[in-house]
């Protein structure tokens, strides 16, 4: 039988993109699961307007801290699996499936699964290691089958804030996350604590979401950063809680030296102007001058409390439908799979060119994915730049493609 999990999605000032998560969530196909929505004023408005509202638990909270967000969703959580996802991020349907697959194994701890990016096909983050300073490195893997890496002392296995999981025991025990590191290496603070003791985590290749980096009060919509204050206030403390003192000032120069060079790219690109970066880097200064302030503390494990376990429904074992056509055919084929997917169908939608242009996957407002692009253009982008495929033969390497994580 399936572990029971509960999801936990924190928003704040981001309500369509959270609608839009919640969409996806409701075609997850497990069971069972539930979802516990920690929102402000505004995202609790677009949960109550769902005609599924009374399936959600929801928590009110806005303040800009997510740690302590979270925390208010691990105190209503009743599965034994405890798993997050960021507002801005979609999953696929068989998320949790994967996701939860290592945890079968009874010394594995937590879990992670790798992150899609804004075309929807590249990856954005696979696996990766962190260092006392917070630094990732990649971590290959050899296949998409779910591992347990050994990973040196001092480093741990680092899971992403939009695509992680944990055991509910385990979380309560640590005390949640650290309500210091405000936004900013809140996740990766648990992992080094769980590496610390002694605990075990899981990589899940096939665990994917797809993630659109939302505008937010820190970043615009094209990842260009309006804030590095609570960066700078959170590298701090990591480095207070995890790198040898005599490093530590010479770690946080190379992050800031790390974090100007980031922000001279975009100026390259036109982004930022001489002001706002010279803005954006005081703001890092005194971020950083602030996270010197913030006192370390053990924290205690959560009050034992026994919450009702409301589960959602979900899509589980619901039938899979493939559209495809060609570009003069997208109005009608656009309106036939929202359609199936109201009906509650999982729908893969393939509109494809005459062309070598790349493809990109969406999920749509209509709750259904689509991908878009050329019969002779890449999807995956290591593929050959172009390559004659019919149509159909187009089509079935596609749906091979996804058939993993979309069923």
């Amino acid at each position: 039988m399936a572990l029971p999990v509960s999801v936990v999605v924190v928003s704040r000032g981001r309500p369509q993109a959270l609608a839009r998560c919640l969409m996806g969530l409701a075609q997850l196909d497990y069971a069972p699961f539930e979802v516990i929505v920690v929102t402000c004023p505004d995202g609790e408005a677009i949960v109550r307007a769902r005609p599924d509202a009374s399936f959600f638990k929801l928590v009110g909270y806005d303040e800009p801290n997510i740690s302590a967000a979270r925390n208010l969703g691990i105190e209503q959580a009743a599965g034994d699996i405890v798993a997050f996802i960021d507002d801005d991020a979609v999953p696929e349907p068989l998320w949790l499936t994967h996701l939860t697959g290592p945890f079968e194994q009874p010394d594995v701890s937590a879990a992670g699964g790798y992150v899609i990016g804004r075309n929807g096909i590249s990856f954005q983050w696979q696996a990766r290691t962190i260092d006392c300073t917070g630094t990732p490195s990649p971590y290959p893997l050899p296949d998409t089958k779910p591992a347990v890496p050994s990973i040196p002392n001092g480093h741990a296995l680092k899971t992403e804030g939009t695509n992680m999981a944990f055991r509910r025991s385990i979380l309560r025990e640590l005390g949640g996350f650290d309500p210091q590191f405000r936004f900013y290496l809140d996740e990766t603070d648990l992992n080094m604590r769980l590496a610390q003791s002694g605990q075990k985590t899981a990589i899940a290749p096939l665990a994917q979401v797809h993630h659109g980096f939302a505008e937010s009060e820190r970043r615009d919509a094209s990842r260009v950063p309006k804030d590095l204050t609570q960066i700078g206030a959170s590298q701090r403390v990591f480095l207070k809680k995890y790198c040898p003192e005599p490093d530590q000032d010479r770690a946080w120069m190379a992050f800031c030296e790390e974090q100007r060079l980031r922000l001279f790219r975009f100026a390259k690109k036109r982004q930022l102007n001489a002001t706002q970066m010279a803005q954006l880097l005081r703001g890092l200064q005194d971020g950083g001058a602030e996270g010197l302030t913030r006192p370390i503390k053990t924290l205690s494990p959560f009050v034992a409390v026994s919450p009702a376990f409301q589960a959602f429904p979900g899509r589980p074992n619901a039938p899979r439908v493939v559209l495809a056509g060609r570009i003069w055919q997208a109005r009608r084929l656009r309106r036939d799979a929202a359609k199936l997917a109201q009906s509650g169908s999982i729908v893969s939608l393939f509109i494809l060119l005459p062309s070598p242009r790349f493809h990109t996957v969406s999920f749509e407002n209509g709750g259904y994915w689509e991908q878009f692009g050329g019969r002779f253009g890449r999807s995956e982008r290591n593929q050959r730049l172009s390559h004659y495929r019919r149509f159909s033969t187009r089509v079935k390497e596609e749906v091979a493609r996804i058939s993993d994580v979309r069923g």
